[in-house]
């Protein structure tokens, strides 16, 4: 998993259609003192973050199976949303 902001979220009127109903944000990796690590990405939103949330990512194959059991054409989800982190 990893941390994240959300930065920003993406309108997609042309998709794959297992990406109909999802909510596509922009998100940017964090360290846990929240300074930014890493580029901006895109990640599927399945918990209703906002921008400006911290959030948790799971990446990969873990995140391209919905609640269906059905394959969806996503490589990056947003799972959580961070309250606080303690180092």
């Amino acid at each position: 998993m990893y941390m994240a902001k959300v930065v920003g979220n993406v309108v997609a009127t042309r998709k794959d259609e297992s990406l109909v109903g999802y909510k596509l944000m922009v998100v940017k990796k964090i360290d846990a003192k929240g300074e930014f690590i890493d580029s901006e990405e895109v990640a599927a939103d399945y918990v209703g973050a906002g921008i400006g949330d911290y959030v948790l990512l799971c990446k990969g194959s873990a995140v391209r199976v919905n609640d269906q059991k059905h394959k969806v054409a996503i490589d990056m989800a947003i799972i959580g949303i961070i309250d606080t982190i303690d180092v």
